[in-house]
């Protein structure tokens, strides 16, 4: 009778936390209280911050934050605090944590090319956030584990800190973003597409913007069976999926910035005598 009890309370528990995702209005099981979710994230940031060089280019900065507030206005959590961080590295990688944090590497720019090629990845990583992705693998790994429903989580506990990092989207092991799974990949882009439509930017520029990320890889990532995120094929696919609606979105709006400025880019000098460096590639979030 107890045990059936308990069942009874766990099954309304759960039942009662599901949450309607925005846009794509997909059910999410969250156990994660919002305020300590954003908690967490703010650590996490900080951290990650002080391993970090943030950028003196004032004109990309500015640039970077233009951006990133344009999306965030016509999201679903314009309130949350958030900040916009460009990150001096040759990474080609980006991440957003809970509460608004964001963080985008330069080495990124160069596959961005403009403003819509940079909203594409921001909006990318806004809809993580606004998805509360994050929360989402967090209930996932307590779930598993048979810890409790989330309560006393502390980065200051070591093994509660690896399950929070990595739930973030964050580990030292593979640079600092860990891949969410595929079917959150496949959804931030469809919220991050639209977003981008009705911040002003151009959606068609998203599927050029994937073009370039894919060139720049080579051909190097592990097959999409052994691998979290879309393959490149996959996501452009889904991505003209719902092109129609973001266009329809893109048309609609009051100010159009279409691909916005371009950047220049500072280019590095080879050293004297030997042959100009071929880029490589980096280990980056959006990708294994």
């Amino acid at each position: 009778m107890r045990i059936k009890f308990l069942f009874i309370i766990l099954t309304v528990f759960i039942t009662t936390a599901c949450a309607t995702t925005p846009v794509s209005n997909r059910s999410a099981l969250i156990l994660i209280p919002q305020s300590q979710e954003i908690s967490l994230g703010k650590q996490s940031y900080d951290q990650i911050l002080k391993e970090e060089t943030e950028s003196e280019d004032s004109q990309l900065n500015q640039i970077v934050s233009r951006v990133g507030q344009r999306i965030v206005a016509v999201s679903d959590m314009p309130k949350l605090e958030w900040e916009f961080k460009l990150i001096e590295s040759e990474k080609k990688n980006a991440f957003a944590l809970p509460g608004g944090k964001v963080a985008i590497y330069t080495g990124l720019l160069a596959v961005a090319k403009n403003e819509a090629g940079l909203a594409t990845i921001m909006s990318h990583e806004i809809a993580h956030v606004i998805a509360r992705h994050g929360a989402q693998r967090m209930t996932q790994q307590i779930l598993l584990q048979g810890a409790m429903l989330g309560a006393g989580l502390s980065m200051k506990n070591n093994t509660q800190r690896n399950i929070i990092l990595s739930a973030l989207g964050v580990g030292v092991l593979y640079g600092f973003t860990l891949p969410f799974s595929r079917s959150h990949e496949s959804e931030a882009d469809q919220i991050g597409l639209l977003y981008m439509a009705r911040a002003g930017y151009d959606p068609n520029e998203a599927l050029q913007f994937w073009q370039r990320f894919s060139q720049v890889k080579d051909g190097k990532a592990p097959p999409e069976w052994a691998s979290t995120h879309p393959a490149d094929a996959t996501r452009m696919q889904g991505l003209r999926n719902y092109l129609a609606r973001a266009k329809y979105d893109y048309q609609n709006v009051k100010t159009k910035y279409g691909l916005g400025q371009t950047f220049k880019l500072p280019q590095p000098e080879p050293s004297p005598g030997k042959p100009k460096p071929v880029p490589g590639v980096s280990v980056e979030a959006l990708t294994p």
